[in-house]
């Protein structure tokens, strides 16, 4: 393996372990016990992605210091096709952003939910089975995964880190998918059911619960 490699696995592997500590239950229950049941509510998404953010520049950094040799440069036709795709992949993770709550998903919305005085834990959020979470269960990891995977040239550097943000992307979803199962329950199994993973059309099983998609609820 090559050392730009090496460097990109490595930096990736810290931010994985680091963002897996943060997000885990018991450094939640820390912060609750610590700083109490609304502070952890008003601040702890945001103060995440805050620190997520900062985890994750030693992993640009080599990025763009230590890309090492070309892997494969797509030039003419095949290049502009790659470029298409990252633009629509960009599309993709707008309008599968834009149906979320960006601002509570960022943790802003529970900050200033927080310094307003306003009743918090927020109430649960819509589950969301249409548009681009009716093509995927996870369309924001299957956009990152397109657009990270299709540019024109990829160095070691790059190519280490789609590989690593891959599976990153497909383990980080695992987990996420049992919490939701436990947060919505049987409804889940049945969008789990009819909608594929992170590969559309892909992984669909014929043997349902009884209940169609279309019963549940946004």
């Amino acid at each position: 393996m090559s050392d730009q490699a090496l460097a990109v696995l490595l930096s990736l592997t810290a931010f994985a372990v680091v963002h897996s500590f943060t997000a885990a239950p018991a450094s939640k229950r820390l912060v609750r016990t610590l700083l109490g049941e609304r502070f952890y509510h008003g601040f702890y998404r945001l103060f995440y992605n805050i620190f997520s953010a900062i985890t994750v520049l030693p992993v640009l950094f080599v990025l763009a210091t230590q890309p090492g040799p070309v892997v494969w440069r797509v030039e003419g036709v095949a290049a502009q096709i790659l470029t298409v795709t990252q633009l629509l992949s960009v599309l993709g993770l707008v309008i599968a952003g834009l149906q979320i709550d960006v601002w509570r998903f960022a943790g802003l919305r529970q900050a200033y939910t927080y310094l307003v005085g306003d009743p918090l834990p927020l109430p649960p959020e819509p589950f969301i089975q249409s548009g681009m979470y009716g093509l995927v269960r996870h369309p924001l990891y299957l956009f990152s995964t397109l657009y990270i995977w299709t540019f024109p040239t990829m160095y070691v550097a790059s190519v280490a880190f789609a590989a690593g943000s891959t599976l990153y992307f497909v383990i980080g979803a695992q987990f996420e998918e049992r919490r939701l199962a436990r947060e919505i329950g049987p409804a889940y199994e049945v969008y789990r059911c009819h909608v594929p993973f992170l590969i559309p059309f892909v992984g669909v099983t014929a043997r349902c619960p009884d209940a169609p998609l279309d019963s549940l609820t946004d």
